[in-house]
């Protein structure tokens, strides 16, 4: 008898969202270290449906404020940015104000650890 395989199917649900952006201020310097980031201050997490609107959200962040990119998947809508604390929460305010006002998204609560 042969052994059945599972599949796993992933499916994204329509919808235009910011559906996490949370801050990490001043993280543990081995964060930094783990995720290969240079330490910056900040870590800005996003992620955000359609997956390609990653790629808005990092041309947005880097025009509002003095952030580098630490991360960005444009195929699992992913966005890693650094810099110092107001900078990163500047930026990510910009994105969610962005998306929301011009393109209609439903923006996530900026959450701060």
């Amino acid at each position: 008898m042969s052994e059945q395989k599972q599949r796993v199917v992933q499916e994204y649900v329509p919808g235009k969202q910011v559906t996490l952006a949370h801050v990490i201020a001043n993280p543990d310097p081995i964060l930094y270290t783990k995720l290969g980031l240079q330490d910056a201050g900040a870590i800005g997490i996003l992620t955000l449906t359609p997956t390609e609107t990653s790629i808005i959200a990092a041309d947005i962040a880097t025009k509002a404020a003095d952030v580098a990119l630490g991360y960005l998947d444009r195929f699992t809508g992913s966005l890693v940015i650094t810099g110092e604390v107001a900078a990163v929460e500047m930026a990510m305010e910009a994105i969610n104000s962005f998306l929301s006002g011009k393109l209609l998204y439903t923006p996530a609560l900026l959450t701060r650890s």
